[in-house]
C-alpha cells in the first residue's frame, strides 16, 4: 500500500519546465531514493511535494488525499516533513531550540524517542548548534524534522559534505528511522549509500525518472554501476 504518490508531477521555474511528469510511489514503511547527480531536479521534487514550488501540472497525494500544492505548515500537518539539504539549522540557537521549533504546536511530545534515536544531542541540547560538527549537525537537522512526527520523512543529501564514516553513521540511523514506523523518500548523489538502505530507487536525469527498480537490482544493473559506482560495486 502506498503513503505517498506523486502522478505525472511538473515543476516551472518561469518559462523553464525543470521536472517533466515524474511519477513515483513511496509504500507504507518504505525507504524509496532518488538518485541523480547535481541539477538533475531531486531537490526541485522534494520541494515540490513539501509545498515550497509549485507544481504546475499531476497531483501528489499522501494515504489517497490530494496535497497538490497545499501550504507547507498544512502538509507538515498532514505528516511530511523534510530535512533539507544543505541542513539549514538555526545556528545562532542551540540545540533544545531547533528541536523546540521542529515540534511546532505538537509540542515536545517526541523529544525522548528522538534522544534516543541522537544520543550524542541529548549530550549537546545546551550548546549552541554552529558549534557542532558537521555530522552532528545533520543529526540535528533530521531530528528536527522528526519532532513533528511525520508519517514520511524527506531527506535531501544528507550524505553531503560528510566523511565516509559519517556517511555511513546516517544510512544506519536511517533505517533505525524506518523501524520506528516511519516511511523516508532520500534523494542522494551517493548512490552506493543510498542502495543500501532504500527498498526501491529511481534515477532522475534532465528532470525525468529514466530508471526504476529494486534496490537490490539496481545495485547490479551495469548503467547504475558505471555512472554512479566507479564501475564495480563494492
Amino acid at each position: 500500500m502506498s503513503l505517498a504518490e506523486i502522478r505525472n508531477v511538473s515543476v516551472k521555474m518561469g518559462i523553464q519546465e525543470i521536472l517533466h511528469g515524474v511519477s513515483l510511489d513511496v509504500p507504507k514503511g518504505a525507504i524509496v531514493a532518488v538518485l541523480g547527480a547535481n541539477g538533475v531536479g531531486k531537490t526541485t521534487l522534494m520541494r515540490a511535494i513539501s509545498g515550497v514550488y509549485k507544481v504546475a501540472s499531476g497531483e501528489i497525494l499522501l494515504d489517497g488525499q490530494p496535497i497538490t500544492n497545499m501550504a507547507s505548515h498544512k502538509i507538515v500537518e498532514q505528516g511530511v516533513c523534510q530535512a533539507p539539504e544543505g541542513r539549514q539549522i538555526f545556528s545562532n540557537m542551540s540545540v533544545r531550540e531547533n528541536l523546540v521549533l521542529g515540534g511546532g504546536t505538537k509540542g515536545l511530545g517526541e523529544l525522548d524517542k528522538v534522544l534516543t534515536l541522537f544520543p550524542v544531542l541529548k549530550e549537546r541540547m545546551g550548546q549552541g548548534a554552529g558549534s557542532l560538527s558537521g555530522g552532528e549537525q545533520q543529526m540535528l537537522c533530521i531530528a528536527r524534522a522528526l519532532m513533528a512526527r511525520p508519517k514520511l520523512l524527506l531527506l535531501d543529501e544528507p550524505s553531503l559534505g560528510l566523511a565516509p564514516k559519517l556517511v555511513a553513521l546516517i544510512f544506519e540511523l536511517v533505517s533505525r528511522i524506518r523501524e520506528e514506523g516511519v516511511s523516508i523518500l532520500i534523494v542522494e548523489q551517493n548512490a552506493r549509500a543510498a542502495l543500501k538502505v532504500a527498498d526501491h530507487a529511481h534515477v532522475i536525469d534532465a528532470g525525468r525518472i529514466v530508471l526504476s527498480g529494486p534496490s537490490a537490482e539496481l545495485q547490479s544493473d551495469p548503467r547504475i554501476i558505471e555512472a554512479y559506482l566507479g564501475g564495480h560495486v563494492a
